[in-house]
Protein backbone atom coordinates (compact mmCIF):
# COMPACT_ATOMS: atom_id res chain seq x y z
CA UNK A 1 0.00 0.00 0.00
CA UNK A 2 1.35 3.43 -0.96
CA UNK A 3 1.81 5.96 1.85
CA UNK A 4 -0.50 8.92 1.63
CA UNK A 5 0.36 12.28 3.10
CA UNK A 6 -3.10 13.66 3.56
CA UNK A 7 -4.53 15.08 6.73
CA UNK A 8 -6.31 11.80 7.50
CA UNK A 9 -3.08 10.21 8.74
CA UNK A 10 -2.57 9.98 12.45
CA UNK A 11 0.28 12.16 13.68
CA UNK A 12 2.53 11.42 16.62
CA UNK A 13 2.80 14.14 19.26
CA UNK A 14 5.30 16.83 18.40
CA UNK A 15 8.42 17.01 20.50
CA UNK A 16 8.91 20.42 22.16
CA UNK A 17 12.62 20.37 21.30
CA UNK A 18 11.69 20.07 17.62
CA UNK A 19 9.64 23.27 17.86
CA UNK A 20 12.54 25.05 19.57
CA UNK A 21 15.03 23.88 16.93
CA UNK A 22 12.79 24.96 14.04
CA UNK A 23 12.23 28.37 15.64
CA UNK A 24 15.98 28.83 16.13
CA UNK A 25 16.57 27.88 12.48
CA UNK A 26 13.95 30.44 11.45
CA UNK A 27 15.65 33.04 13.63
CA UNK A 28 18.99 32.25 11.98
CA UNK A 29 17.37 32.55 8.53
CA UNK A 30 16.10 35.99 9.52
CA UNK A 31 19.60 36.95 10.67
CA UNK A 32 21.03 36.32 7.19
CA UNK A 33 21.74 39.39 5.04
CA UNK A 34 19.35 37.99 2.39
CA UNK A 35 16.43 38.50 4.79
CA UNK A 36 16.38 42.21 3.91
CA UNK A 37 15.43 41.45 0.32
CA UNK A 38 11.83 42.52 -0.29
CA UNK A 39 10.60 39.14 -1.55
CA UNK A 40 12.03 37.17 1.37
CA UNK A 41 9.36 36.03 3.87
CA UNK A 42 9.68 36.63 7.59
CA UNK A 43 10.63 33.09 8.59
CA UNK A 44 10.11 33.64 12.30
CA UNK A 45 6.59 34.96 11.74
CA UNK A 46 5.80 32.10 9.36
CA UNK A 47 6.98 29.39 11.75
CA UNK A 48 5.41 31.12 14.73
CA UNK A 49 2.08 31.14 12.89
CA UNK A 50 2.56 27.51 11.87
CA UNK A 51 3.31 26.28 15.39
CA UNK A 52 0.63 28.52 16.93
CA UNK A 53 -1.89 26.85 14.64
CA UNK A 54 -0.60 23.29 15.04
CA UNK A 55 0.60 23.32 18.66
CA UNK A 56 -0.91 26.28 20.54
CA UNK A 57 0.20 24.87 23.91
CA UNK A 58 3.87 24.78 22.94
CA UNK A 59 4.21 27.94 20.84
CA UNK A 60 2.29 31.13 21.26
CA UNK A 61 2.45 34.69 22.44
CA UNK A 62 5.29 34.14 24.92
CA UNK A 63 7.58 32.63 22.33
CA UNK A 64 6.49 35.33 19.88
CA UNK A 65 7.52 38.01 22.37
CA UNK A 66 10.93 36.45 23.03
CA UNK A 67 11.63 35.88 19.33
CA UNK A 68 10.40 39.39 18.56
CA UNK A 69 12.81 40.92 21.04
CA UNK A 70 15.63 38.87 19.53
CA UNK A 71 14.69 40.16 16.07
CA UNK A 72 14.50 43.75 17.35
CA UNK A 73 18.01 43.48 18.76
CA UNK A 74 19.37 41.77 15.65
CA UNK A 75 17.81 44.29 13.24
CA UNK A 76 18.64 47.19 15.57
CA UNK A 77 15.13 48.42 14.94
CA UNK A 78 12.70 50.07 17.32
CA UNK A 79 12.48 47.95 20.43
CA UNK A 80 9.21 46.08 20.46
CA UNK A 81 8.32 46.40 16.78
CA UNK A 82 8.82 42.72 15.96
CA UNK A 83 7.68 41.63 19.42
CA UNK A 84 4.33 43.39 19.06
CA UNK A 85 3.79 42.04 15.55
CA UNK A 86 4.69 38.48 16.54
CA UNK A 87 2.52 38.51 19.67
CA UNK A 88 -0.48 39.73 17.68
CA UNK A 89 0.16 37.14 14.95
CA UNK A 90 0.49 34.32 17.49
CA UNK A 91 -2.73 35.42 19.19
CA UNK A 92 -4.63 35.54 15.90
CA UNK A 93 -3.21 32.21 14.74
CA UNK A 94 -4.09 30.52 18.03
CA UNK A 95 -7.59 31.99 17.91
CA UNK A 96 -8.15 30.80 14.35
CA UNK A 97 -6.32 27.47 14.66
CA UNK A 98 -9.38 25.23 14.85
CA UNK A 99 -10.91 26.93 11.84
CA UNK A 100 -7.73 26.89 9.74
CA UNK A 101 -7.01 23.19 10.36
CA UNK A 102 -10.36 22.21 8.81
CA UNK A 103 -9.23 23.44 5.40
CA UNK A 104 -6.88 21.86 2.87
CA UNK A 105 -3.37 23.31 2.64
CA UNK A 106 -4.11 25.66 -0.25
CA UNK A 107 -6.94 27.29 1.68
CA UNK A 108 -4.84 27.31 4.85
CA UNK A 109 -2.31 29.38 2.93
CA UNK A 110 -5.08 31.84 2.08
CA UNK A 111 -5.79 32.15 5.80
CA UNK A 112 -2.11 32.61 6.62
CA UNK A 113 -1.63 35.38 4.05
CA UNK A 114 -3.63 38.03 6.01
CA UNK A 115 -1.75 37.07 9.18
CA UNK A 116 1.59 37.57 7.44
CA UNK A 117 0.37 40.85 5.93
CA UNK A 118 -0.73 41.98 9.40
CA UNK A 119 2.79 41.32 10.72
CA UNK A 120 4.21 43.55 7.99
CA UNK A 121 1.58 46.26 8.58
CA UNK A 122 2.15 46.34 12.35
CA UNK A 123 5.91 46.57 11.87
CA UNK A 124 5.49 49.38 9.37
CA UNK A 125 2.97 51.14 11.64
CA UNK A 126 5.38 51.10 14.56
CA UNK A 127 8.20 52.41 12.35
CA UNK A 128 5.93 55.08 10.81
CA UNK A 129 5.10 56.67 14.16
CA UNK A 130 8.55 58.28 14.56
CA UNK A 131 8.55 59.23 10.87
CA UNK A 132 9.86 56.36 8.73
CA UNK A 133 9.31 56.60 4.99
CA UNK A 134 6.92 54.34 3.09
CA UNK A 135 8.94 51.33 1.92
CA UNK A 136 6.99 50.72 -1.30
CA UNK A 137 4.91 47.80 -2.51
CA UNK A 138 7.90 45.44 -2.64
CA UNK A 139 7.85 45.46 1.15
CA UNK A 140 4.61 43.46 1.05
CA UNK A 141 5.87 40.77 -1.36
CA UNK A 142 7.28 38.64 1.49
CA UNK A 143 3.89 37.58 2.89
CA UNK A 144 2.78 36.37 -0.54
CA UNK A 145 5.93 34.28 -0.86
CA UNK A 146 5.32 33.02 2.69
CA UNK A 147 1.83 31.91 1.68
CA UNK A 148 3.31 30.06 -1.31
CA UNK A 149 5.86 28.35 0.95
CA UNK A 150 3.10 27.19 3.33
CA UNK A 151 2.51 23.86 1.55
CA UNK A 152 6.14 22.61 1.43
CA UNK A 153 6.78 24.03 4.91
CA UNK A 154 3.83 22.09 6.33
CA UNK A 155 4.99 18.91 4.65
CA UNK A 156 8.57 19.25 5.93
CA UNK A 157 7.62 20.23 9.50
CA UNK A 158 5.05 17.45 9.88
CA UNK A 159 7.24 14.76 8.34
CA UNK A 160 8.85 13.66 11.66
CA UNK A 161 5.40 13.26 13.21
CA UNK A 162 3.95 10.82 10.70
CA UNK A 163 3.22 7.36 12.03
CA UNK A 164 4.98 4.51 10.26
CA UNK A 165 3.02 2.94 7.44
CA UNK A 166 3.65 -0.59 8.75
CA UNK A 167 0.37 -2.15 9.77
CA UNK A 168 0.00 -4.77 12.47
CA UNK A 169 -2.65 -7.37 11.68
CA UNK A 170 -3.60 -7.65 15.37
CA UNK A 171 -4.18 -3.93 15.94
CA UNK A 172 -7.04 -2.09 14.24
CA UNK A 173 -5.32 1.34 14.34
Amino acid sequence: MQPTYSSSRILQPVRPWFIVITMLIALLLNFLPASTWPWMPDWVALLLIFWSIREPRHAGMGSGFILGLAMDVADSSLMGQHALAYVLAAYAATSLSRRILWFPLAQQALHVLPLMLAVQLVQFGVRAMPGAVLPGLGYFAGPFIGALVWFPLTFVLLLPQYQPVDRDANRPI
